[in-house]
Parts: structure tokens; C-alpha cells; sequence
């Protein structure tokens, strides 16, 4: 699939800190699975990060996302925007991840994979709107990741994305780009 045209404006996505749910490897997908310490702690340290100076923080509406957010950036008030919300697993919720099927496949009682793609980018696409001049931080979920990544000309497959790192996708001459922020990266 060709990288769907976005707003040539550079975001921030981040996936929520490590759940029970992640530690068990266990599918959550819209199951509320909570933050482990490990996850507020991580969550906790991304307020110490220099963040550029005026953002729009926006949030997927699961409690581990809106629990990362408001961890990792208090004193932002998250914007929830329902489509960041992770994939419905259909009657893969609660099992555990070796039995997913291939993330192609449309699970029983679930949502299609072009689906999910389709309802991210709608999202993306309004929250770059509604940053108006400030820069857009997203925290979500691994789907949604994936989701970014396949909508920027990049692969859905790989790793899961990591807990509470910062992906920054900038608009390249190719296409986007996607890197991996450090603390010491941050303006």
C-alpha cells in the first residue's frame, strides 16, 4: 500500500507504557489493561524530556493511554481523539499473542486490519488540523503504530513498537521519515 498523503507537518507518536496485558503477552486490544509500575515509572520519565516548546497533546481514549499522557505531560490537558483507540481483536481479546492471527486477517468479531488504517489516518489527519501551529503529540497504542507507520510509506511488520518511546515522523523528500527520539534528541 503507497503512503497515504498526510499533512506535510512532523508528529510525535507514542505508545502507552508497558501494561499487564504487555508483560503477560497477553492480546488487550480494546480490553482496559492497566499500567504496570514498570509503565507509570517510563510513563513518569517522559516528563523530563525537553519537549519542543508549544505542543497539542492528543490521546487515544483507553485508560493506558490517557494514563501515559497524563504521566508523561502533566499540565496538558490531552485532547481524546476516539479513533487513536488500539484494534478490536474480536475473540483474540484476552489470549495471548502467539495465537494472533496474521494482522492481515479480519478476526472473528473484530476489525479489519484496512479498517483500523482507514479510522488512524482520519485521525492523524485531524489532529495535525487541530495542532494549528503547535506540534502534534499522539499517545497510543502498537496498532496505532503500525498503522502510522504502513500510512507513511513504512511496514506494519517487525517488532512491536516499544513502550513509551517517542516515534518522530518528518516529511521527507521521498516520502516520511520515521526515528526513534532520544532524551538528549529533544529541542
Amino acid at each position: 500500500m503507497p503512503a497515504v498523503i498526510v499533512s506535510a507537518q512532523p508528529f510525535i507518536l507514542i505508545r502507552h507504557g508497558q501494561t499487564d496485558a504487555n508483560r503477560d503477552g497477553v492480546i488487550a486490544g480494546r480490553i482496559e489493561a492497566q499500567l504496570t509500575e514498570t509503565g507509570r515509572a517510563a510513563a513518569r520519565a517522559l516528563a523530563e524530556w525537553a519537549w519542543p516548546e508549544t505542543i497539542t497533546l492528543f490521546t487515544s481514549p483507553q485508560q493506558r493511554a490517557r494514563e501515559t499522557a497524563a504521566l508523561g505531560f502533566p499540565g496538558h490537558d490531552p485532547i481524546l481523539v476516539d479513533k487513536l483507540r488500539e484494534r478490536d481483536w474480536g475473540r483474540f481479546e484476552g489470549r495471548p499473542v502467539s495465537e494472533a492471527p496474521p494482522r492481515e486477517e479480519t478476526p472473528e468479531g473484530g476489525e479489519a486490519w484496512q479498517d483500523m488504517i482507514a479510522r488512524v489516518a482520519t485521525a492523524l489527519r485531524s489532529a495535525q488540523d487541530r495542532a494549528q501551529g503547535t506540534f502534534p503529540v499522539l499517545v497510543a497504542h502498537s496498532g496505532v503504530v503500525r498503522a502510522v507507520r504502513q500510512l507513511t510509506g513504512g511496514s506494519q511488520h517487525g517488532p512491536s513498537p516499544a513502550n513509551t518511546t517517542p516515534y518522530l515522523f518528518m516529511p521527507a523528500p521521498n516520502g516520511w521519515r520515521e526515528a526513534v527520539l532520544q532524551k538528549k534528541d529533544n529541542r
